[in-house]
């Protein structure tokens, strides 16, 4: 039986399967990664070209070739980032820079005050400068410094009579009014007028002064018609005409309660205000001590300014001698008297109010890292100002915080900070605020805000202990503003102020650049994208291709 089975013969193999089973042993028997091959090639016999695949190869290169390009650029370049964070400036103070120009504000009356959580400042005369104005707005040659106003006498301690004393036997200061003003200044050659208000405090200290001043002129001129040879044949009448022409000078008081729209057209706008007129026209404001021999000194100035030193009839040296006698009776009013005299000449008026009514004020501020204000307002330690008549209408030519920046940092620093950034620290240059009507002025409020950047590029790195330390940034400030005419009550004198807070957030701006990893990633992201992207535009037209010819 076993014979009659067919006996198996093993089939010869095919050469390829031959092969294939050689192959699949060799990779058995070699290692994982000698078999890990993602780049396998095709046969060439197997590819084929197509006017398709050629146009779609070009459009791919070029694509790659402009992405390259644009890539490439943008690694070269820099970009600008923005970082917002708490404001870590541990600075205790803050500079404020201004330069303001007050239109119509005397530089005696305009003064600065700066105000915040931690103190009050008044009167700061530290760093700043006023230059007087002239009518059109030209700033004169030579700077005024904040006047020490307290240093004046306001009113004289050695007359020890009230003022209803004084006025027991008369009144020898003239009351004026718009009609009797003109009259006195036509009859008179030398007139001395005090505006005053009622209810001015300074005013009723000054009123028995005056009024022994006027005392004093009248005895003067009394003693020399005394001395005339034939006044025992005057009468009432000519006595009294004699006295008018022998009156050094015509001593004047003019309410401006009562006389309110006359003392506006005079300009008067503090009280009170001692305005001395030569020949009808007014040659000045006394600025001086507000004693009865100062007076008759001045006076005394004036008349030899008008006459001339050598002239032979100068009625005025004679009242000081009235004066210094009736005043001057112990060692302690001597000295009193002395002391005044000594700093006569740091009062004499410097201009005519008339031909400065502005003022420029500029300089700088240190100012508490708190929320405040600074304000520019009309006072005086020795007046009181009307406050209808206080005009604080200005120009702010230049306002900023922080350290100022010099033309070469406007030109090369600012490079690390976006377009318009100078603008954004200084929103308030050139910019008016006029006021049209009485007791109103401009209040400006300001977000103040922290910026810093990088140094511009080329900056030398500074070297402490043998090591190159990184640049400090540079530091601003940047404003945030707005203003509102604010209105006042009719006996507060207006203020131009200025109210700034600081925002706990800082901005930094710093200059960016990719780095060299990114930049060949990008590029590889670029050939392999495009390929994969042609690829499938490729993959998809043939496909339709191919269905339409079926």
């Amino acid at each position: 039986r076993d014979r009659d089975k067919p006996t198996l013969l093993p089939t010869p193999l095919q050469p390829s399967a031959l092969t294939t089973t050689n192959n699949i042993a060799t990779m058995r028997s070699r290692p994982f990664i000698a078999n890990l091959d993602m780049y396998r090639k095709v046969p060439v016999d197997l590819l084929e070209g197509t006017r398709r695949g050629s146009i779609l190869s070009t459009i791919a290169v070029l694509t790659m070739t402009i992405l390259f390009l644009l890539e490439t650029k943008a690694f070269f370049s820099s970009q600008l980032k923005t970082n917002l964070a708490l404001d870590s400036n541990e600075d205790s103070q803050i500079r404020v820079n201004f330069n303001i120009t007050m239109m119509d504000l005397k530089c005696d009356y305009a003064t600065i005050d700066v105000v915040s959580v931690l103190g009050t400042q008044q009167n700061v005369t530290q760093h700043v400068q006023k230059y007087p104005i002239d009518q059109s707005g030209v700033r004169k040659s030579y700077q005024q410094r904040n006047l020490k106003q307290h240093d004046v006498q306001l009113f004289d301690a050695t007359v020890e009579e009230t003022i209803e004393e004084l006025h027991a036997d008369g009144e020898d200061a003239v009351s004026l009014d718009e009609t009797t003003f003109e009259i006195a200044l036509e009859e008179n050659e030398y007139v001395f007028v005090d505006f005053f208000a009622n209810w001015c405090s300074h005013c009723r200290d000054l009123a028995p002064t005056w009024e022994t001043l006027a005392e004093v002129m009248y005895q003067a001129a009394e003693d020399r018609v005394e001395n005339q040879p034939d006044v025992h044949n005057y009468s009432d009448e000519d006595y009294n005409e004699a006295i008018k022409v022998e009156m050094p000078v015509l001593i004047g008081k003019v309410d401006c309660v009562d006389h309110q729209d006359f003392c506006m057209r005079q300009a008067i706008r503090a009280y009170p205000t001692l305005k001395f007129f030569v020949d009808g026209e007014e040659k000045g404001v006394y600025k001086g001590h507000r004693t009865v021999i100062e007076f008759t000194h001045f006076i005394a100035e004036m008349e030899k300014e008008h006459k001339g030193h050598k002239h032979h009839d100068l009625k005025a040296a004679e009242a000081t001698e009235i004066a210094t006698d009736r005043l001057v009776h112990t060692k302690e009013h001597e000295d009193y008297a002395t002391a005044l005299s000594a700093s006569r000449h740091l009062h004499q008026h410097s201009w005519s109010d008339v031909e400065h009514p502005g003022c420029q004020i500029s300089g700088f501020l240190l100012v508490d890292r708190a929320p405040g204000n600074f304000h520019i307002q009309a006072q005086s330690k020795g007046h009181d100002l009307a406050a209808h008549m206080t005009n604080v209408s200005h120009i702010i030519n230049h306002l900023s915080f922080g350290k100022p920046f010099s033309n070469y940092f406007i030109k090369k620093g600012l490079q690390n900070t976006p377009a318009g950034f100078l603008d954004t620290t200084r929103p308030f240059d050139g910019n008016v605020y006029v006021t049209h009507k009485e007791h109103e002025a401009h209040h400006h409020y300001l977000k103040v805000i922290t910026t810093e950047f990088d140094p511009e590029h080329g900056t030398k790195k500074k070297k402490k202990n043998g090591f190159y330390k990184p640049l400090d940034k540079n530091r601003a400030y940047q404003i945030l503003q707005s203003s509102q005419l604010s209105l006042y009550r009719a006996d507060i004198v207006p203020e131009a102020k200025f109210t700034y807070d600081l925002s706990p957030i800082a901005v930094s701006y710093e200059r960016t650049s990719r780095a060299w990893y990114d930049y060949f990633t990008s590029l590889m992201a670029i050939v392999g994208g495009t390929f994969t992207v042609v690829g499938m535009l490729e993959s998809g037209i043939h496909t339709i291709s191919s269905k339409k010819r079926r």
